[in-house]
C-alpha cells in the first residue's frame, strides 16, 4: 500500500507566523536627544547675545566711568514644516482577517507614524536645507542643523569657517579635526556633550582607539573565560570634556555633528495627530500630520565637520 504523504495531501493548514518582521531603521537619535517646545506661528524667532571680549584694562583710582559700545542682540528665525501622509484602506480588507495584525488600518498607520518620524530626522540632520517660508504652491522648509552653525553658508572653501570644519577634498574625518571642532564650540562658550556620526565615520572613530593602542580588553569569566576585544568608542574624552558618541543612520553623508542637546529644541506648532478623513465610497481614510521645526538656541554652541568635500555645499 502506498504511503499517503504531504506532497499529495489537500487542505494542509498554512503555517504563517503572526509576527511581521520589519528591519527598516527606526531610531532617531538626534530627535531623542533634544527637547521640544510649543510655538504658535509657523515662523518662530529667538535672540542670541554674547558678552564682550575680556579686557586686561583696569582703572585708576577716582577715574571717570568707562563707556562701552553696546551691541544689539542677533535675531534668528526658522519655520515649522508640515509632515503628513494618509492611508486609504478598503472596507473589505478592514473586515478580512490577516496574519500579524488585527486591523489593517491600524497597522498601516503605525508604519506611517514611524516613517514620518524618520522624515523629521532626515529634515533635521540628513539634509543641508536653508529655511524657506513657502507659498500657496511651495511647502515651507525648516532649516537643518547644517544651516544653523556659525560659519555655515560660506561660499569660499577654507579649513575652518566659524564652527564649520572642512577636512578637505579627499580627506576623511580625523581625530585632530574632531578635537578642533569640539574646541571651537568650547571656546565660543558652548559645552558639547554629543558627537553624532554616520555609519562610515563610526568606523573611523573606532580606528582612533586601534591606531593608538587604546583598545579595551575585557576578561569575562561568566562566559567560558572568554576575552572580549572592544573596538568601539561610545564615550570620547577630549581636553574639553566628555562627549557621548552616537550613530545616526539618517545623518547626512560626510558629516559629523558636535553639539549640546540642551542648546537645541524641536518647536511644535501641531504635535502629531491622527484624523479620520471624510468617508468616500467603500473605504476608510486616516491622516497623520504634525508641524515641526528645528531651533539652535545659539549658533556658536555647536560645531560641524565635513569630510571629503571640495568646498561647502550648503
Amino acid at each position: 500500500m502506498a504511503t499517503f504523504q504531504t506532497y499529495t495531501d489537500i487542505g494542509i493548514k498554512e503555517n504563517i507566523s503572526d509576527v511581521i518582521v520589519n528591519i527598516s531603521p527606526r531610531k532617531t537619535p538626534f530627535q531623542s536627544a533634544i527637547g521640544t517646545e510649543k510655538i504658535h506661528q509657523p515662523i518662530y524667532q529667538w535672540q542670541e547675545d554674547s558678552l564682550r571680549n575680556v579686557s586686561a584694562t583696569t582703572q585708576v583710582e577716582g577715574a571717570d566711568s568707562v563707556e562701552i559700545t553696546v551691541s544689539p542682540t542677533v535675531m534668528r528665525s526658522n519655520y515649522a514644516a508640515i509632515f503628513s501622509e494618509a492611508v486609504k484602506i478598503s472596507g473589505t480588507i478592514q473586515s478580512t482577517q490577516a496574519y500579524g495584525r488585527a486591523k489593517e488600518l491600524a497597522y498601516q498607520m503605525a508604519k506611517s507614524a514611524a516613517a514620518l518620524k524618520r522624515d523629521v530626522e532626515n529634515a533635521f540632520v540628513g539634509t543641508a536645507a536653508s529655511a524657506a517660508a513657502g507659498n500657496a504652491t511651495t511647502a515651507r522648509v525648516t532649516a537643518s542643523y547644517h544651516a544653523m552653525i556659525t560659519g555655515s553658508g560660506t561660499s569660499t572653501f577654507a579649513s575652518q569657517s566659524g564652527n564649520v570644519w572642512f577636512m578637505g577634498a579627499a580627506t576623511n574625518l580625523s581625530e585632530t579635526g574632531l578635537v578642533n571642532a569640539i574646541q571651537s564650540a568650547f571656546v565660543a562658550g558652548g559645552d558639547p556633550t554629543r558627537i553624532l556620526v554616520t555609519p562610515a565615520n563610526s568606523l573611523i572613530i573606532a580606528g582612533f582607539a586601534s591606531a593608538s593602542g587604546r583598545y579595551r580588553t575585557i576578561q569575562d569569566s561568566t562566559v567560558n573565560n572568554k576575552t572580549t576585544l572592544v573596538n568601539a568608542v561610545n564615550l570620547y574624552v577630549s581636553p574639553f570634556g566628555e562627549q557621548v558618541v552616537e550613530l545616526d543612520r539618517f545623518l547626512r553623508p560626510k558629516s559629523t555633528l558636535v553639539f549640546d542637546p540642551d542648546m537645541w529644541s524641536q518647536p511644535a506648532l501641531r504635535p502629531w495627530t491622527r484624523e479620520n478623513l471624510a468617508k468616500v465610497g467603500d473605504s476608510e481614510r486616516m491622516l497623520i500630520v504634525g508641524e515641526y521645526g528645528l531651533k539652535h538656541k545659539n549658533f556658536s554652541a555647536s560645531a560641524l565637520i565635513c569630510d571629503n568635500l571640495a568646498g561647502p555645499t550648503f
